[in-house]
């Protein structure tokens, strides 16, 4: 005799009304998931995670751009390399002033 067999109707009874109490937990898990608004929620999050991640990488790289250029014109010590300042300084005022130039002739 196997144990199905064995077991009296009152356990019979009982286990079907277990295996129905978890059927419906199942079932109210599924509704739940499947659910318009959890679909949303769910996309919402993945979206801002997403985007939290970009901006992250995007931070990094632009603090790492900002570090290899400051890098270039301030020495280890954090003294400003001088003889790197000046020419870019001077080339800066010179496109401002040929701008200027072409701006006033262009208006006259």
């Amino acid at each position: 005799m196997s144990d199905a067999d064995a077991r009296t109707p009152a356990q019979i009874e009982a286990d079907i009304k277990r295996r129905r109490e978890q059927l419906a937990e199942t079932l109210d898990e599924i509704g739940v998931r499947v659910h318009p608004k959890t679909i949303v929620g769910d996309a919402k999050a993945k979206v801002a995670s997403k985007v939290d991640h970009t901006l992250g990488r995007a931070y990094v790289g632009a603090n790492r751009l900002v570090s290899d250029v400051k890098g270039q014109f301030v020495a280890e010590s954090g003294e400003p390399r001088l003889e790197r300042i000046v020419p870019v300084a001077l080339l800066v005022v010179g496109v401002v002033g040929l701008l200027t130039v072409g701006t006033k002739r262009r208006k006259a």
